[in-house]
């Protein structure tokens, strides 16, 4: 090696240490970056130039340092294995949070639910019973009668708000995705770009990487890596993204002509019709609590039983009560109203305006009869008694919302252990980088010392070979 060649390997060493602590101030500034990847100098030693037909014949050290790259020190598998955890918890969460709603909706046990104003109802029937020439008792029948209609229609009303609501949250995901999917497509194209100029697309992968995470949790989308540096989005086995190309999701219907009961599905925007199967992820989720009832919805599902209690409550009190005697001596009609179109939770109203409408004995039977009260306050017992049907929905959507809740809370674990695996890994040390900054300020500080003394040998070379004895 020549003395300038020596200068040109303390040279590099100089750039090659540079380098090292440019990195590390890199990955220690973003210790704290959200999904930020810590990266490496990658380097290389430069072997010396190969022995010519009239080389020296003697060994001659290399050449060298070489800066080869960047490494982002991340891993796909430990990727692949978060974005996966994080489809499975984003569908328990929706599932659990509107089996949740639902359960808030129902307000049981609680001194505002359902069950209560039954206990209500029949105590009021009772206590027409026991005074069946009490004007004022007839009228706790029929101020109760009002206060169960109520509640039993307004808890419809509110699971057809909630369905409404989990329908414009899919919407707002399906958005979501797009927007995502839109911006994966020109990260993909920055990268490539970047790469092929021979440049660091460590960052823009970092950022890509964000957003491929958040399509899976809502979609249950795969991600696969091309040789390009590339990355392609499948959404239930069709590509979302394939290179700069990009494919929008879209919902069946619209959030304004969609109602309870409705089927809604994830489709292609340039295909519609077509379902698009998906098995995770939060979009996955919200459909499969907006399905019919027939397709296991819950949310429907609670709607159709809360419709069948009312249908059989109405059906079970006007039985009795339409023939009875009402205090006037006529006899009476209906409690309820009679069946009508639309849904029985929503139609279910008292007929009766005053308590003087109010049939507590049956005819013949005398103005104290209160026989007829007395059986319909038995219709809360027993097991086919309303009270009965109502305490199994209950406990129908309070054991499913239970497990919910558990596979929410183990998907939740899962999806941590997942993080926590490629942090380990990928994330900031900044221990590691104290001395990787360490190492290379002393490396700098090396070749430096070599150049000097590179220097002060060409100094004593060309200014003072010849001057010895003079």
């Amino acid at each position: 090696m020549s003395t300038f060649g020596a200068l040109n390997t303390a040279y590099r060493g100089l750039t090659a240490a540079q380098q090292g602590m440019n990195v590390a101030g890199q990955n220690i500034a973003n210790a704290a970056t959200e999904g930020y990847t810590r990266q490496r100098v990658q380097q290389s030693s430069i072997a010396a130039p190969a022995q010519g037909l009239f080389g020296s014949g003697r060994p001659e050290a290399g050449n060298g340092v070489s800066v080869d790259g960047i490494a982002r020190l991340g891993s796909s598998f430990l990727d692949g294995s978060v974005r996966s955890t994080a489809a499975q918890s984003g569908y328990a969460s929706a599932r659990s949070s509107a089996l949740q709603g639902i359960e808030g909706i129902l307000q049981e046990p609680g001194e505002n639910g359902i069950s209560t104003a039954l206990q209500g109802f029949w105590s009021a029937w009772q206590g027409a019973a026991n005074q069946p020439d009490d004007s004022a008792a007839k009228g706790l029948v029929l101020q109760a009668g009002n206060e169960l209609a109520t509640k039993v229609s307004s808890s419809y009303r509110s699971l057809e708000g909630q369905w409404s609501s989990v329908r414009g949250q899919a919407q707002g995901a399906v958005d979501a995705v797009n927007a995502a999917a839109t911006q994966v497509a020109a990260f993909n194209t920055s990268i490539r770009s970047t790469l092929a100029a021979g440049g660091s697309a460590n960052e823009l992968i970092d950022a890509r990487a964000k957003l491929t995470e958040t399509i899976s949790r809502l979609t249950g989308g795969t991600v696969r890596e091309q040789a390009d540096g590339t990355v392609d989005v499948h959404v239930g086995g069709n590509a979302l993204v394939m290179g700069s190309s990009v494919r929008a999701l879209a919902l069946s219907g619209s959030q304004t002509a969609d109602k309870l009961g409705t089927a809604v599905q994830l489709e292609w925007a340039d295909r519609p019709g077509a379902a698009i199967a998906v098995a995770d992820g939060e979009i996955a989720g919200a459909l499969s609590v907006l399905a019919p009832a027939a397709n296991g919805g819950a949310i429907d599902s609670a709607a159709q039983s809360l419709n069948k209690f009312a249908g059989d409550l109405r059906d079970a009190v006007n039985a009795l009560h339409f023939g009875g005697r009402t205090s006037d001596g006529t006899s009476s009609g209906n409690f309820f109203d009679p069946p009508a179109a639309g849904p029985a939770a929503l139609a279910l109203a008292v007929v009766p305006k005053a308590a003087a409408e109010i049939a507590v004995g049956v005819a013949g039977a005398g103005n104290l009869d209160g026989s007829l009260a007395d059986k319909i306050s038995q219709l809360g017992t027993g097991p086919g008694s309303p009270d009965s049907a109502w305490a199994n929905i209950v406990t129908g959507i309070g054991v499913q919302s239970r497990g919910a809740q558990q596979h929410e809370a183990l998907s939740s674990a899962a999806e941590i252990s997942a993080q926590s695996n490629r942090a380990s890994q990928a994330s900031v040390s900044l221990d590691e980088e104290n001395v990787s900054l360490l190492t290379n300020q002393h490396a700098y500080q090396a070749a430096a010392r070599v150049m000097t003394a590179v220097d002060e040998a060409l100094d004593v070379l060309i200014n003072r070979t010849g001057l010895v004895g003079r």
